[in-house]
């Protein structure tokens, strides 16, 4: 990834399983160009890690607040993390 490249660990939580948080938060993330995963976590929320160029970050960490139809999100929690550490491509996780 480029010298502007930024990536964060995200947990959202609130009402995001069962509303297709995952599959929304993968379209988005192509739209921006973000590589990462998603997944749902035992207790309810969903984690992501996102990566890119520092405004299509700082773009999806605000959608992550909006979320798809059906979602109510109460918290988004972002970590910064390694750029590098960040698979290419973006994918739906176990």
């Amino acid at each position: 990834m480029g010298g502007n490249s930024k990536a964060f660990r995200v947990r959202i939580s609130g009402l995001v399983q069962g509303v297709s948080f995952r599959v929304w938060t993968r379209f988005r993330a192509e739209e921006f160009g973000l590589a990462g995963w998603v997944r749902n976590e035992t207790d309810g929320s969903v984690t992501a890690l996102i990566a890119g160029p520092e405004t299509a970050v700082s773009a999806m960490l605000k959608e992550f607040w909006k979320g798809p139809p059906g979602a109510s999100v109460q918290a988004v929690e972002a970590e910064p993390v390694s750029p590098e550490s960040v698979p290419s491509g973006f994918r739906i996780t176990a």
